[in-house]
């Protein structure tokens, strides 16, 4: 008698099962692999500041706040940017109109735009122009410590000395931000290309099989 065989102990079912399983495990690794790509490009483009977006838009406020005060003398932040009369009489040198506008540009309005729009070359550019403002800050309060003897201007104001504090903590935390933006973007590229390099194994070994 003839035994009947079983498709249980088919060897072509076996294969079947095996196929069906490849592919469920290579369309595994391309889901993985478009999810990966899809995090790199929001990671590329996107910083997530955090609790460190209080620490920057106190700073902005003290920033912006320290340009009502005096920078020297009698004049203020706003008339250092102006060139107001006030600022005329008290002799103000050019690191001190660079230093403001710095200040202003890229502490204050880089830094709110960042923190708005979430945007990683922002937050960088608020870094960059913040860090370039401390030396103009330093500039500025030096020539304001040696005027000459006869010079009848004032010496650096209270306004100056918190707009200088004001941009190196902006400095600080912006540079923060970017580096843990630019550390999360190096992982995910990593990890991309192992998913990458996985699936190609995967692919060629296939390929041998068939």
């Amino acid at each position: 008698m003839q035994r009947m065989t079983t498709g249980e102990n088919s060897p072509n079912t076996h294969r079947g099962t095996d196929g069906d399983t490849d592919r469920l495990s290579d369309h595994g690794l391309r889901e993985a692999r478009a999810d990966l790509e899809a995090a790199e490009r929001r990671i590329a483009g996107e910083i997530d500041p955090g609790a460190r977006a209080m620490f920057v838009a106190v700073a902005v406020l003290v920033l912006l706040g320290s340009f009502t005060l005096p920078h020297a003398g009698a004049a203020n932040g706003w008339e250092v940017l102006s060139f107001a009369s006030d600022a005329t009489a008290e002799s103000i040198a050019l690191p001190s109109r660079i230093f403001t506008w710095l200040a202003l540009g890229f502490g204050a309005v880089a830094s709110i735009l960042a923190l708005v729009t979430r945007k990683w070359f922002l937050a960088w550019a608020a870094a960059a122009g913040s860090a370039v403002s401390i030396i103009f800050g330093l500039l500025t309060v030096w020539s304001r410590q040696t005027l000459p003897v006869d010079s009848a201007a004032s010496g650096p104001g209270i306004g100056l000395f918190l707009g200088w504090l004001a941009v190196m903590v902006l400095t600080f935390h912006w540079v923060r931000v970017a580096w843990s933006r630019t550390s999360a973007q190096l992982a995910a590229e990593a990890e991309l290309r192992r998913v990458a390099e996985e699936d190609d194994r995967r692919g060629m070994f296939g390929g041998h099989l068939k």
